[in-house]
């Protein structure tokens, strides 16, 4: 049995409720999964935020996506969404594009650059996926899956 969250934090008082203990299992294991992202991701030179803008990107072609749309899709909260595709047009992985009518609106588009990028990660990035989950069987991972999407519908 894989051991708890009390002995991991080693916390010696009990958990306050069983939702308490559940929702910090969850914050714990989002931290985990997330840092171990961070550090694969870290030698390509981009952040689990930039490599989650540039799918969104990727899936925008051929037409491109304006910066709120990016935003709306990202996997966590993006306050500063224009700094992140700064960073990322520096870098030469996205491009962006005024529009001729109406100015306020700017195209963001993913560069061959870019696209090479997340094909040169993609099997870093199953494997990394692998490692980390890959130890659960179809059901269990179907159950995790599941049980996720249902507290994320929650108000």
């Amino acid at each position: 049995m894989a051991e708890g969250l009390r002995e991991e934090i080693r916390q010696r008082l009990p958990f306050e409720s069983l939702e308490q203990e559940a929702f910090l299992n969850i914050v714990r294991t989002a931290a985990v999964l997330s840092d171990s992202f961070e550090r694969m991701l870290r030698p390509s030179g981009i952040t689990a935020a930039q490599y989650n803008a540039l799918r969104i990107l990727q899936g925008g072609e051929p037409q491109g996506l304006c910066r709120n749309e990016v935003r709306d899709r990202m996997l966590t909260r993006m306050p500063d969404m224009t700094r992140l595709l700064d960073r990322l047009e520096a870098a030469g992985l996205v491009s962006r594009v005024r529009d001729a009518e109406d100015r306020r609106v700017v195209t963001t588009r993913i560069t061959s650059t870019g696209r090479q990028l997340l094909q040169d990660l993609a099997a870093r990035v199953r494997q990394e996926h692998g490692r980390r989950l890959g130890h659960l069987n179809e059901a269990q991972l179907r159950t995790v899956i599941e049980l996720m999407s249902r507290l994320r519908q929650q108000p």
